[in-house]
């Protein structure tokens, strides 16, 4: 019985295996990235909905800090309330960190494949990085639309009684309600509002921050180099650096939003550059790094879980790590110019 007990287990080994290699190395690299992308994204929501509100709803939230945001929506919607919207962020992270993820290796292997005598440095990841931005957004714009225009939404739930708060009406009641409702009112272009912005805002950030990510890692020594807590470190702070260098763009994409949803807005914001002026003439140059100090709360936790999911699903589902890809083409040129050398 014993015997038969460790075949099965080891022929339930020899199959998972077999399904493991099976998978094709872009489709690992999707898996990896989705994962990582929804589990961090889930973990750091709170901040992201206070974050949201920061930038869209100023006179309202502004005033109260941040420890008064958490009250107000508490109060008001209770602990849901945190996770409102965070069902369309998660649509949107899903496909938009596995399409990052995937294209930015993808970008990297067709650059060093195509153009041979390109460097393997930071600003090999630069470029592949803004490419592999530009295009997860392109994609995945629509659900990020939906995601912000939910968290705009402020409503008290029915279950809580609070004097003073007045009930107000729910425009969008899920995801399907607010795809279709935005289509009905704009069409396609409703749907891809704001994507100016976040295209210009994405191409240097998300090529900084894997530049910055590559530099760091090039002081870090040797022995330290697969230290999961260095890279994590590295990863924090490349994104941080990204981030705050192109931030003001992420609240320019916020408000063309929610524009439409929002009373206050007198006149309407057609391009970025028009749109960064008009905030800037009528709620101050501040107003470009509203929720800033949040963001940072956000980015630092949720740049380390992504990362440390994405490694962890990268090795678990056996995808080679660069320094093994690097040693193979090495191998493979040395291999392909001998017959060459002899030949001469």
């Amino acid at each position: 019985m014993t015997k038969r007990k460790d075949e099965r287990e080891e022929g339930g080994i020899c199959n998972w295996d077999g399904i493991i290699e099976g998978i094709p190395l872009f489709a690992k690299e999707l898996i990896a990235g989705g994962v990582a992308g929804g589990f961090s994204k889930t973990v750091v929501a709170p901040l992201e909905r206070v974050k949201i509100l920061f930038q869209t709803r100023r006179a309202e939230f502004q005033s109260r800090g941040l420890v008064g945001s958490f009250r107000k929506i508490a109060e008001t919607e209770g602990l849901l309330g945190f996770y409102r919207g965070n069902g369309a962020s998660v649509a949107r992270i899903v496909p938009y960190a596995a399409l990052h993820f995937m294209a930015y290796e993808q970008y990297r292997r067709w650059i060093i494949d195509s153009f041979p005598g390109t460097g393997r440095g930071p600003v090999l990841d630069l470029v592949a990085g803004s490419f592999a931005g530009g295009t997860a957004v392109l994609f995945t714009y629509p659900l990020d639309l939906v995601r912000t225009k939910l968290a705009y939404q402020v409503v008290e739930s029915p279950k809580l009684n609070v004097k003073g708060i007045i009930r107000t009406e729910q425009v969008y009641k899920g995801i399907s309600d607010c795809f279709s409702k935005t289509y009905r009112e704009s069409g396609v272009k409703g749907l891809y509002r704001g994507v100016a912005p976040s295209l210009y805002g994405i191409f240097p950030y998300s090529g900084l921050k894997f530049y910055f990510y590559e530099e760091m890692k090039t002081h870090v020594p040797e022995n330290h180099k697969k230290d999961i807590t260095v890279k994590l470190m590295c990863g924090s702070v490349a994104g941080l650096l990204g981030q705050t260098f192109t931030y003001p763009l992420d609240v320019v994409r916020r408000q063309m939003q929610v524009q439409r949803l929002s009373q206050s807005t007198s006149s309407e914001m057609k391009g970025t550059m028009e749109s960064l002026v008009m905030i800037v003439q009528k709620q101050g140059w501040k107003q470009l790094f509203s929720g800033l100090s949040i963001n940072y709360l956000k980015v630092v936790p949720s740049v380390a879980i992504g990362f440390t999911v994405y490694d962890t699903m990268k090795a678990f589902l056996r995808v080679p790590s660069r320094d093994d890809e690097a040693v193979v083409e090495l191998v493979t040129n040395k291999r392909n110019s001998h017959p060459s050398s002899l030949h001469s």
